[in-house]
């Protein structure tokens, strides 16, 4: 068989390199700002499994923030798909319009990917925003039926208490309505993710989870951006914590998509009956995963 592939010129591709380290993702972003995260967006890729829509985090993009989790997906035989959503601020920056505009950019993603893979639904991942931004599109923009599974990493579910000082910004931004003009022209997701906006309470008012959709949340007890950690718990998921799983796993909230034991989780999420355990023999790290 082997003989009649080579043959053929019919070999399988060698497996893509998955590197559980954040310097080098910087380093592509850079060079190559805007790109795609390697095993991503090949828009003629097919695959019995359903498709996978990576959404990034605030201020990231998806060259950054998928750096390793696109190549282990193609790996294991998933069409993988990013887009850079919220804008592109100087090729880098992206998550900061206002996440309904967001939600809009996601659906037609979606649409997208659906009719160039013949699949009817899809998964979704996000970090940071990018799990708050998957769960709006489920509840409000008509993802239900479109969404099999939504897995987040850290994700604001719920915003974040910003270590506590959520009281003191929104103080300061009524003190100094300028400010706040500025923030919401330049940056405003940033705000839309902090407890108490309009954003989130409108997201609150609901319930965490939709009918017929899967979720699983994955977090680290070392977050200082999504604050408290248990703030990123939906009722009616699965809600992982790292640290219970390894307990040599330091991970931070940025480098909690390049952490080996994360990612092994987002495969369990997404295909169930082959799940398996994290490896803990080698210690993750804050900001650069491992």
């Amino acid at each position: 068989m082997i003989a009649l592939l080579l043959a053929a010129g019919l070999t399988a591709a060698a497996p893509l390199p998955v590197t559980y380290n954040s310097l080098p993702a910087v380093a592509m972003t850079i060079s190559h700002p805007g790109s795609a995260p390697p095993g991503a967006n090949h828009w003629t890729c097919r695959s019995s499994k359903r498709p996978v829509v990576l959404l990034h985090g605030t201020h990231v993009n998806m060259a950054l923030n998928w750096n390793a989790l696109s190549p282990l997906l193609k790996n294991h035989g998933y069409c993988v798909f990013a887009l850079n959503y919220g804008g592109l601020k100087a090729g880098q920056v992206g998550g900061t319009e206002p996440i309904e505009e967001s939600g809009l950019e996601l659906a037609e993603f979606v649409e997208r990917v659906r009719m160039a893979t013949g699949q009817a639904e899809v998964d979704l991942v996000g970090h940071s925003q990018g799990g708050l931004l998957a769960q709006y599109y489920v509840k409000f923009l008509g993802g239900a039926g479109k969404v099999h599974d939504v897995v987040g990493l850290a994700p604001t579910s719920h915003g974040s208490d910003a270590a506590g000082f959520d009281r003191w910004i929104w103080s300061l931004l009524q003190v100094f309505p300028a400010l706040h003009e500025l923030v919401d022209a330049t940056d405003p997701a940033a705000l839309q993710q902090l407890r108490g906006s309009p954003f989130m309470n409108r997201m609150n008012n609901t319930s965490d989870t939709v009918p017929g959709v899967r979720y699983t949340t994955i977090a680290t007890r070392h977050d200082g951006i999504v604050t408290p950690y248990r703030s990123q718990f939906l009722a009616g998921g699965r809600n992982i914590v790292l640290q219970d799983l390894c307990a040599n796993d330091f991970v931070d909230h940025l480098a909690l998509a390049f952490d080996h034991v994360a990612l092994r989780e987002v495969l369990n999420a997404l295909d169930p009956p082959n799940t398996r355990p994290p490896d803990c023999s080698t210690p993750v790290w804050p900001l650069v995963g491992g």
